[in-house]
């Protein structure tokens, strides 16, 4: 296992390449299933959740082939396996996307019950609502799901809550039922929209990704295509809060700015600069931190993924800032890590109370989930003393070379590997 060790103090400054979205590729990789045929992806981040992804079509049947670092040819002709084995599954929230991707081709699909970071309860009812409303039929057996579908049809669904995953698990199934199938009370964010670019690239007839309501005409087939991911809008927020917590200027590249207005007007709201180009976005800070109100919901609000990191800025707000959580119920774990280096957070439910200190001081830190994890990073680097960050494994699902990017901005960050016997003994 790794930790990272992390000197802080040093204002980053200079350029950085935001890689592909985590989010959009899990669900393009499963998308490629419904092909029948080649699909070059690029803008793929090399993060352990893709790997994961690529792993489990190869497992299926597909012929995978590394073009470049950030670009896989997948072909998914000869798949002849609809179940995803219950190591791999377990791995990762997102693996519930080949449910939806199985179904649509082979009318069969299973999965066990995913893993991933422990956010609270996530039920995939939603997902399993729509596949019922197409005509699928669903079981679970020793954490194993799977659905099945005699005849897959279009259908009329209302979600009862917004659900990315279920949004997009809907889309993948319905692409080639038969019929129509209208889907409301949907979710809006990026990557959304991206894999219905993706499927509609791939052949697809779906209209209305982006808004509340998308509408589907199923196609007989889908065929390949070659499809870029878009930037990762998470990744991207993650580095404007590491140059405004550090008091930095750091300028992104590889970034769709309109994506990032939510994170950006709570970052001028909180004494940042930032400037806008077409394809990038400068951010700095040389004012005093403002405290902020914040409220996670759904897209265009702000993105709960960015809730962690913002909290951590707050800790160095001149003020007393207000945190609301309005998506998971666990996700202020991590507060109590912050607290050891000096913070002063109270959480009474979804709600967080922030008063700003002067400063923070380095501890050993754990990465309690992915976000959490780059939180805890952020903290370490604002701090005057050296950190130590354990369980770096979460981080790396979702940050395509995080420390080899901070140290290009002139962090002094640098992985250290943690010999088995050492964590034996912490256990």
């Amino acid at each position: 296992m790794e930790k990272f060790v992390i000197r802080g103090g040093k204002p980053l400054c200079g350029d950085v390449v935001i890689g592909g979205a985590k989010n959009a590729a899990v669900a393009i990789l499963p998308a490629t299933i419904l092909a029948k045929g080649k699909c070059v992806i690029e803008n793929l981040p090399c993060i352990s959740d893709v790997m994961a992804s690529l792993q489990i079509l190869s497992e299926l049947g597909a012929s995978i082939r590394m073009v470049s670092r950030n670009i896989y040819e997948i072909d998914t002709t000869h798949i002849d396996c609809t179940e995803v084995s219950n190591e791999l599954s377990r791995q990762m929230r997102a693996s519930y996307y080949f449910l939806g991707a199985l179904l649509g081709r082979f009318g069969s699909g299973q999965v066990a019950m995913p893993g991933g970071c422990n956010l609270g309860p996530r039920p995939i009812d939603q997902h399993l609502k729509a596949f019922t409303a197409m005509g699928a039929q669903d079981s679970v057996e020793y954490g194993m799901i799977r659905v099945t579908a005699q005849d897959l049809h279009g259908a009329h669904v209302f979600f009862d809550t917004v659900s990315v995953g279920a949004t997009m698990n809907a889309m993948l199934a319905a692409a080639t039922a038969q019929g129509t199938t209208i889907l409301e009370n949907v979710a809006r964010e990026p990557h959304v929209v991206d894999l219905a670019n993706c499927l509609n690239l791939m052949g697809a007839d779906i209209h209305g990704a982006g808004t509340d309501v998308i509408k589907i005409r199923g196609v007989k087939e889908l065929h390949g295509c070659t499809y870029s991911v878009i930037p990762d809008q998470i990744e991207a927020g993650s580095y404007m809060v590491a140059a405004a917590i550090t008091a930095g200027d750091v300028t992104l590249h590889n970034v769709i700015p309109k994506h990032l207005e939510p994170i950006s007007a709570k970052l001028i709201s909180a004494g940042c600069e930032i400037t806008e180009f077409d394809d990038a976005l400068r951010i700095r800070r040389t004012g005093p931190l403002r405290p902020l109100k914040i409220k996670t919901m759904p897209h265009p609000g702000f993105p709960t993924d960015m809730q962690p990191l913002m909290t951590v800025l707050m800790t160095l707000a001149e003020g007393t800032s207000i945190v609301t959580e309005g998506i998971w119920e666990n996700r202020f774990r991590y507060v109590d890590e912050l607290i050891h280096m000096g913070a002063r957070i109270r959480v009474d439910g979804q709600v967080a109370v922030v008063e700003g200190v002067k400063e923070l001081h380095p501890a050993p830190l754990r990465a309690t989930d992915l976000r959490a994890g780059a939180a805890m990073v952020m903290a370490a680097l604002a701090t005057s003393g050296t950190s130590e960050i354990d369980e770096t494994v979460h981080i790396e699902r979702g940050y395509e070379n995080i420390v080899e990017k901070l140290q290009e901005l002139g962090a002094d960050i640098r992985r250290v590997e943690v010999p088995v016997s050492a964590i034996s003994r912490a256990i």
